[in-house]
């Protein structure tokens, strides 16, 4: 699947992935424990913390593997010819036997060298049996005439597998975990050499590359391919477009809601009644709510003489990331205030352009900082959680002047036009909190003073300010929308619908009403009576069909135009206008 159908698979994510701890170890022997570090965590998008009790194992076992190593070698030494390619992970030269040595078992002048090959794993006995080495040694002095490989070493580096009980703290598991791994213990396994292995190898190969079917086998190799729930489960987690149905939309997956108001008028106090919630703060107004908070703030940690400052934009960015992990519990997000992110974010920025204000340097800034509060903003929204709440503060201090010259004032969320008119295209309804004698409501009126809105298909514009009152909005706007969602056109539905729908006979009640006008027949309401006349008169009748020829009528009676083309005034004087066809009824005498 790899090789020839050039299939490639999703990067892995697991923290313990055979592949990306060996490849991390590797790069730890050969250039340092900082750059094994490095590229384990390039590996992965998120850094969690069981990735972080990876990098403790690196910290003991990848010191240990470098002392143990003999100097002098070569890493990453590569073999490559028609039949086979293959990198020895370290090759140490011993020097050089000359043809005439009385130990000498090569009858030829040649370099002698030592191979090892590192392991992190504890399967020893299961390496011992493997025919890597052996083809290292065979192809290697293949392809170079004059050397040879006298020792062949496996060196097994250890990996401590331990995991974190239920009722073990953090900080418990990895003092144990560093216990267990003053316990671990290197070792080096010598391989002897076996050329039946090689032959074995070989023929294995020639049939492999003579081979036109590929049926299913499995193995204990199984557990390492990258194929294997394809291959075993039928899991399709390639690409593919989704199918062409309609979605289910009258279930409510996820609230994204933007609320401002008046200060004192209950915001925070209201988005505390959601369910598990975890609320970002940046004003310090938690005394009276008892939801679960991290303050967003600048934090100033003195060390001795040196006294190191984290701004608050860079806490709201780390508290971001290790939401983006969805390791915990909560339901609802909660950013209180918005304006106080954004204020946070331009001095963050200030600080990374060494500027004092936009204005410093007017043609990137305000770009610059805009840009990196919407998309950290962006990442937030886009968070996995059931809901998701921003609040701001109202501003009434920007007045405009209406078209009529009127000056009012209009009431807005307390941040930028720019930033406002982004964020509430990220949410799904902008509600503001008017607080009224005593009376607390959710508006969601939206007019030339007014934000608010959004697209929550609702008839209420004012509700309760309640949860479950906000909640039953979304229910109702959910099934709206799934109703107003109308199927696809097929054969035989609303085109030729409607065609049949006029070729069906005219009520009695839709007949006009032809003849001598009653008394008062021009005004807008005609009399009861004339309306009851006209509909005994009319059911008495027999409708004209409407067929398809020409004249668009049956039989020869005369045709007037109906009511909706001319006055009723005029019906019995209207000429027939045969090249424009439409419905027409018998008049009456």
């Amino acid at each position: 699947m790899r090789y020839l159908d050039g299939i490639k698979t999703n990067a892995p994510t697991e923290p313990d992935n055979a592949l990306v701890l060996g490849q991390a170890v590797h790069t730890g022997i050969e250039k340092s424990l900082e750059e094994a570090i490095r590229e384990y965590c390039f590996s992965y998008p998120i850094i969690s913390d069981e990735h972080i009790n990876e990098i403790i194992k690196f910290e003991t076992v990848i010191p240990l593997a470098r002392v143990a190593l003999p100097p002098g070698g070569v890493f990453e030494v590569e073999i490559k010819d028609k039949d086979f390619h293959g990198f020895i992970d370290y090759l140490l030269p011993m020097g050089y036997m000359a043809k005439e040595a009385v130990v000498n078992p090569y009858g030829e002048d040649v370099l002698i060298f030592d191979l090892y090959d590192f392991k992190y794993s504890n399967n020893i006995s299961g390496y011992q049996k493997s025919v890597q080495l052996h083809l290292y040694k065979y192809f290697f002095e293949k392809n170079n005439p004059g050397k040879k490989i006298r020792d062949m070493y496996f060196m097994f580096i250890p990996k401590v597998s331990i995991r974190q009980r239920k009722t073990e703290s953090l900080f418990d598991f990895r003092r144990r975990l560093t216990e267990e791994l003053k316990k671990a213990e290197l070792k080096t396994v010598q391989i002897r050499y076996d050329p039946e292995k090689v032959i074995d190898f070989l023929i294995r190969a020639k049939a492999a590359n003579e081979e036109t079917e590929f049926p299913q086998k499995e193995s204990y190799l199984c557990r390492y391919c990258e194929f294997q729930e394809y291959c075993e489960k039928g899991w399709d987690y390639f690409m593919k477009l989704p199918e062409n149905k309609r979605r289910n939309i009258e279930m409510v997956e996820k609230r994204v809601i933007w609320i401002y108001g008046a200060p004192f008028c209950g915001k925070t106090t209201f988005a505390n009644n959601f369910p598990d919630p975890l609320m970002l703060n940046t004003d310090g107004n938690i005394k009276f709510v008892d939801a679960p908070y991290i303050r967003i703030k600048d934090e100033v940690k003195v060390e001795g003489r040196q006294t190191k400052r984290t701004l608050a934009w860079e806490v709201f960015k780390d508290t971001v990331a290790e939401l983006e992990k969805k390791d915990n519990t909560f339901k609802s997000i909660i950013v209180d205030l918005l304006e106080d992110l954004y204020e946070h974010c331009r001095l963050y920025m200030y600080q990374q352009m060494g500027i004092t204000h936009e204005s410093d340097d007017s043609f990137r800034a305000w770009d610059k900082v805009r840009g990196e509060f919407l998309n950290t903003l962006k990442k937030l929204m886009n968070l996995d959680y059931e809901n998701i709440i921003l609040i701001s503060h109202e501003d009434t201090s920007r007045d405009f002047t209406r078209k009529g010259g009127d000056k009012i004032s209009a009431i807005k969320p307390n941040i930028q036009d720019k930033i406002a008119n982004k964020v509430a295209g990220m949410v799904d309804v902008v509600a503001r909190i008017v607080a009224d004698s005593g009376t607390h409501t959710f508006s969601f009126k939206n007019n030339e003073v007014i934000f608010g809105g959004g697209r929550l298909k609702v008839n209420a514009k004012d509700i309760p300010l309640d949860v479950d009152a906000l909640f039953a909005v979304y229910d109702e706007a959910n099934k709206n929308a799934a109703s107003s969602v109308k199927p696809a056109p097929v054969e035989g539905s609303s085109r030729t619908r409607g065609r049949k729908q006029a070729e069906q006979p005219a009520s009695p009640t839709d007949k006009p009403q032809d003849g001598p006008e009653p008394e008062g027949a021009g005004k807008d309401t005609p009399a009861p009576e004339t309306t009851q006349n006209a509909t005994e008169a009319g059911a008495e009748e027999n409708p004209t069909v409407v067929t398809n020829d020409v004249t668009g009528v049956s039989g020869n009676a005369p045709v007037t135009t109906s009511p909706s083309d001319a006055p009723v005034a005029d019906t019995t004087e209207a000429p027939v206008q045969e090249e424009k066809p439409r419905r027409r009824r018998k008049a009456r005498d």
